[in-house]
């Protein structure tokens, strides 16, 4: 009988199941909840790493009461975590989509040039942080940020359409709107299918630009798009999607509503539960809450009681799974005697010695104090030291739990990060040089960036403007930003896009 091999999981799928660990850390999700209970909209926001660049006494200056109070309510409803979980993000490392203007809600009439609030994405070069901003988009006025690539409101990426991904009192409408309360069927397709869930979500499209019928284009690729017709025989009727019967050039496609990619997309955390790299306790609590509701359920067929509670503990710490992060082997009962916390083996001088936290500090607990201060000389003077100075010195430069260290960094969470280092070498602990301090030292520095970005002191790339007019590209040397290197010197451009 010939031997059957199981497809192998997509590198898409992959990149979500890493972003929903390390995005939005639980502790992230637990301090903007309590506070936007508590009606602290803005303490929310900064929970979750969002700058609030707007002034709600100068907006009510601008255009009076009515729409400052339709603003303030929809930031006392706002979610700041459920809108990051959310965000268009970027393959293969899954952070937000760089140097984006995302339009959350519009205030006029529909078709009119109404004031927006939107959130913004730093630039891929000033990305340090993952952080966000959030702000009131005015097409009239010209006080938009010049340093910012986008800073109109994207026609692709846009959630005005759809409040369910950050609106706290609409995360009930996610199932219906995603698809998650529908018969799941597999096809070998990732995108769904368009006859009843697209026409619903065009004609709210175009219901929003003043069109009770008409064109829309969708997003089926990079270098595809489906120009549709939005139709029906009467207002009894529910409309329907046919593709255009007529040949429209380029200018008039170009011009069309665009579904949105929310709209378009097949919901990542339904993928990743169909696919079982997800169960729902993992996921955000509200996404978890609307989707249990739903009567979604797991890959082993139990549902998750609504709201399910995750931990707010770091996954990598000094818990059962240390030695396995730390490189080191778990000894059952050793060190018990000593009241040690949290001993690990190590084979040294033909026998088996224990390595724990000492007064904050990761050490050799079975070496008196003057044998390890001749051993840490030698290893200095670059002899081989003892075997468990050697696995200390290991864990200090690149242990095991490296990667998780740089995924959290690279979704800036600082904070976890170094709850990960802390539980590995102890809080006062000296890091050597080595990969996990490069780690640390190079997220300071794109947060260092970051801030440069955001006050204007440095509103484009730092080595863009050393090409010259004529179209001269000047040559990698070590002055050139480290970014920009990678960048250059890589074959493949990353691929975007927000639920695909």
């Amino acid at each position: 009988m010939a031997l059957r091999f199981a497809e192998p999981i997509p590198a898409r799928l992959l990149m979500w199941q890493r972003v929903r660990e390390y995005a939005v850390p639980p502790s992230m999700i637990e301090i903007a909840t309590a506070r936007r209970v508590a009606g602290d909209w803005a303490g929310a926001c900064a929970a979750a790493r969002m700058d609030v660049d707007l002034d709600l006494r100068a907006v009510r200056v601008r255009h009076g009461t009515d729409l400052a109070h339709r603003l303030r309510a929809d930031l006392r409803r706002l979610a700041p975590d459920l809108l990051r979980w959310h965000m268009p993000r970027i393959a293969p490392d899954g952070r937000l989509r760089p140097g984006l203007t995302l339009s959350l809600a519009r205030y006029g009439a529909p078709g009119t040039a109404a004031p927006h609030l939107v959130v913004r994405t730093p630039p891929a070069w000033a990305d340090g942080g993952q952080r966000m901003s959030l702000a009131l988009w005015e097409e009239s006025r010209a006080d938009a940020p010049r340093h910012h690539p986008h800073p109109h409101p994207d026609r692709r990426f846009r959630l005005d359409l759809h409040r369910h991904l950050w609106d706290a009192t609409r995360g009930a409408e996610l199932a219906r709107r995603s698809g998650a309360d529908t018969p799941y069927e597999p096809d070998g397709h990732d995108l769904p299918r368009p006859p009843a869930r697209w026409a619903a979500e065009a004609e709210l499209l175009l219901r929003a630009e003043g069109r009770p019928r008409g064109a829309l284009t969708v997003r089926l690729g990079a270098r595809s798009r489906a120009v549709l017709e939005l139709v029906a025989p009467d207002d009894s009727h529910a409309p329907a999607l046919r593709p255009v019967r007529e040949v429209l050039s380029p200018q008039q496609i170009a011009v069309l509503p665009v579904l949105p990619e929310a709209a378009a997309r097949t919901l990542p955390d339904l993928e990743l539960l169909r696919a079982g790299l997800l169960r729902v306790e993992q996921l955000h609590p509200l996404v978890a809450a609307a989707l249990s509701t739903s009567g979604r359920e797991g890959p082993s067929g139990s549902s998750t009681p609504t709201g399910a509670a995750r931990e707010a503990v770091p996954r990598w710490g000094t818990g059962p799974d240390f030695g396995r992060d730390a490189g080191l082997a778990r000894g059952p009962d050793v060190g018990a005697d000593r009241g040690t916390a949290d001993p690990h083996r190590v084979a040294c001088m033909g026998e088996v010695h224990r390595i724990a936290l000492r007064d904050g500090v990761l050490a050799a607990v079975d070496h008196d104090p003057a044998q390890l201060a001749r051993e840490d000389l030698l290893m200095a003077l670059g002899g081989p030291g003892l075997p468990c100075l050697q696995a200390i010195d290991a864990v200090h430069r690149s242990p095991e739990a490296l990667p998780a260290v740089r995924e959290r960094l690279g979704h800036g969470d600082v904070t976890g990060a170094l709850a990960v280092v802390e539980g590995l070498l102890g809080p006062g602990a000296a890091l050597r040089e080595g990969p996990l301090r490069d780690a640390l030292e190079g997220a300071v520095a794109g947060r260092l960036g970051h801030g440069l970005f955001r006050s204007g002191l440095v509103p484009v790339h730092p080595a863009a403007e050393v090409a010259r007019d004529d179209g001269y590209r000047p040559r990698l040397d070590r002055r050139t930003p480290r970014d920009l290197r990678r960048k250059r010197g890589s074959r493949a451009r990353p691929r975007t896009g927000l639920h695909g």
